[in-house]
């Protein structure tokens, strides 16, 4: 599994799960059969042990029908500052891609921004995300392809893009340096 750096530390991430598997009273058997992953693993995560990747929390959020910033950001002061380099980041085991949380959405609101990074090779595969989810991209370095596995597109430097997350899709990084702001809507 990919290394979760200091920035989302095991400690935030396991309370995270219990409480939000306690939230909605499944089991981790049920919970664990929901993301695809060993309920040793899901153990392990609510323990406090073991290196999640960005794809076991983001199936772990599908599962538990939070946004993945739910699991990872520790409660936060009333005025926010994240410095470049800084902030809860977890890195994909498919691909040069990290997801940096730059803010989280309040309860009554379902928005998470992230800086995302990316190098070319393989491309990060996204399986679909709680229904009725909405990526927004901006590239600010670099190029990349992405959005639904069915109707890619390109983007560069400046540009925007808006797309279902509740559908397979992916990130490819077609230069060196590239990277954006992500914006996750939940409905």
């Amino acid at each position: 599994m990919a290394e979760v750096t200091s920035g989302a530390p095991l400690d935030v991430i396991a309370q995270s799960l219990r409480r939000e598997r306690n939230r909605t009273g499944m089991s981790l058997s049920e919970v664990a059969k929901r993301a695809g992953v060993a309920k040793s693993t899901l153990s392990q995560l609510e323990s406090g042990v073991g290196n999640p990747s960005v794809e076991t929390l983001w199936a772990l959020g599908v599962a538990l029908d939070v946004p993945f910033s739910r699991l990872v950001d520790p409660p936060r002061p009333q005025v926010r500052v994240v410095r470049a380099g800084e902030g809860p980041a977890v890195t994909s085991e498919q691909a040069h891609f990290v997801g940096t949380l730059l803010a989280s959405c309040p309860p009554s609101a379902r928005r998470d921004i992230y800086v995302i990074t990316l190098e070319p090779g393989s491309p990060r595969k996204a399986e679909p995300h709680i229904p009725g989810s909405v990526e927004h991209m901006t590239v600010a370095a670099g190029r990349v392809r992405t959005g639904p596995v069915e109707a890619p597109i390109e983007l560069g430097p400046g540009d925007y893009a808006a797309f279902p997350g509740d559908v397979q899709h992916f990130y490819e990084a077609l230069e060196p340096g590239t990277w954006g702001v992500l914006v996750m809507e939940h409905v």
